[in-house]
């Protein structure tokens, strides 16, 4: 009975170090994004735009600095959204890539449950706006990001990933290169991945 339980305290406390996030260790996450601006962006044109959602892959890679602290940097493919305006209708569309990059802290947990949260900045870059009205153009700008996370980690040292990101996106809007407003996007973006240790 005593080896038994001395084995198993064994088997536990190398199942905890091969799951805690140690300095040095690195994560790489592939997953699958929705980015939800927010109701009512903005007035565009003299009217309220509304931004539609969309649905892309994503790829994260964190490198801890320090035990339970990462340093993170998102990318994803190019979202394409759908841009309406009250009293206009269908004003056009655009791509985006919002490349991220966020300080993590991973708190430590006796379960295979490991929530996070994180906070940095972000580089929103438009392109391939198109629209019927005439040549629309988004600026490009930098924002803060905030985040919380959860992993649940698996046997193998992989774990599957659930976390909610909010984006503080404004981008001024040209129409035939006048002034037109400020798109206010600021969305909210949840990303599913499974994350693989190394």
């Amino acid at each position: 009975m005593k080896n038994t339980l001395i084995a198993l305290v064994i088997a536990a406390a190398a199942a905890t170090s091969a799951s805690a996030q140690s300095r040095g260790d690195f994560n790489l996450g592939l997953g699958i994004a929705s980015v939800m601006p927010k109701s009512g962006n903005g007035m565009l044109a003299g009217g309220e735009a509304n931004i539609g959602n969309d649905i892309r892959p994503t790829i994260t890679a964190e490198y801890f600095l320090r035990d339970n602290l990462g340093l993170e940097l998102l990318a994803a493919t190019p979202f394409e959204h759908d841009i309406h305006i009250k009293g206009i209708g269908f004003a056009g569309t655009t791509k985006h890539l919002p490349p991220t990059v966020s300080l993590n802290y991973h708190f430590p947990t006796n379960s295979a449950f490991k929530p996070y949260v994180g906070a940095g900045f972000q580089y929103t870059a438009f392109f391939q706006e198109a629209s019927p009205l005439g040549t629309l153009e988004l600026e490009d700008g930098f924002g803060l990001a905030v985040q919380v996370g959860m992993d649940y980690q698996l046997a193998n040292g992989s774990a599957l990933r659930a976390n909610l990101r909010w984006m503080d996106i404004d981008a001024k809007a040209t129409l035939d290169g006048a002034d037109i407003g400020t798109a206010e996007i600021d969305p909210y973006t949840l990303n599913l991945a499974y994350v693989i240790k190394f």
